[in-house]
């Protein structure tokens, strides 16, 4: 068979708010998504060595059934009762890896919607988010792209009135975040400060970029660890210093993005930032 080919789009949070410890241990969130052109590139071929396998440009990254992308297939194999061996998926990978961007969950969100297609199941998209609810929490998203609300663990999606379109210039600095950590930090906390989820729907509504831009807020930047908080803040001073009209951390980080209305304040922003952090990119949202 041909090879099957999709783009897996990276996310920004333009919000993120954790209500509160689940029952079932997960959190309950509230967060603003938004896709971005910047991405990774899905190849699927069948008719390869018997299982499933992965490979991708970057070495470490794993091959086997832990990758989100072999968890997917294996996920909807199960959902409609199939049972595909030989399938190779590869991996090109432009998205920074745990960076906050959801770039393994799109991975894993791009199988589902290339095998879909590539193999005619008829599935709709939001069939394959509820497959996706059991890939990972950010996979219901990821399949279905664009300018969200998200609540529950994130599979309980909305959609918005779309992101005026700017650029965004994304910067991830070379350190890592461990996000079990972030979320204990979290429960230890009274949370003062939360994103205003309410002004920024009436933002989108009105097709406000600078009011959703003002509005944007991660409740996880205010329990990051003393040295990752001053390099956050500092990206984020320096991308507002270049003009953005808003800046904020993604995710659970470390990724800070701004988003910029004029083209060429974005492109300075991008070059003062990639002189200290080689992975800063500049895009565009979807």
């Amino acid at each position: 068979m041909a090879a099957m080919t999709e783009l897996a789009h990276a996310k920004l949070n333009l919000t993120l708010d954790v209500l509160g410890r689940r029952e079932d241990g997960y959190h309950e969130l509230r967060m603003v998504m938004q896709s971005v052109a910047l991405s990774d590139l899905v190849t699927i071929r069948t008719g390869e060595e018997e299982g499933i396998r992965v490979r991708s440009n970057l070495e470490f990254l794993p091959a086997g059934p832990e990758n989100l992308a072999a968890k997917a297939a294996v996920r909807l194999c199960e959902a409609v009762g199939a049972d595909w061996n030989g399938l190779e998926i590869a991996l090109d990978k432009h998205i920074p890896v745990c960076a906050g961007m959801a770039g393994g969950s799109s991975d894993a969100a791009a199988v589902l919607r290339a095998l879909n297609e590539g193999l005619s199941l008829g599935l709709s998209r939001e069939a394959l988010a509820r497959v996706g609810e059991k890939v990972g929490s950010d996979v219901p998203y990821c399949v279905m792209g664009g300018t969200m609300l998200a609540e529950g663990r994130g599979e309980r999606l909305r959609a918005l009135p779309a992101l005026p379109l700017c650029h965004a210039v994304v910067c991830k600095p070379s350190f890592s975040i461990s996000t079990p950590e972030l979320f204990r930090r979290i429960d230890g906390v009274r949370i003062l400060h939360r994103p205003d989820t309410r002004g920024m729907l009436r933002a989108l509504e009105a097709g406000d970029l600078a009011g959703v831009a003002r509005r944007m807020y991660n409740v996880f930047e205010d329990v990051l660890p003393r040295p990752q908080a001053a390099a956050v803040d500092g990206i984020r001073q320096t991308l507002i210093a270049h003009g953005a009209l808003g800046a904020c951390m993604s995710g659970t980080g470390p990724t800070v993005f701004g988003l910029f209305d004029a083209l060429p304040a974005a492109l300075s922003a991008r070059d003062a930032l990639r002189a200290a952090y080689a992975e800063t990119y500049i895009t565009v949202t979807l």
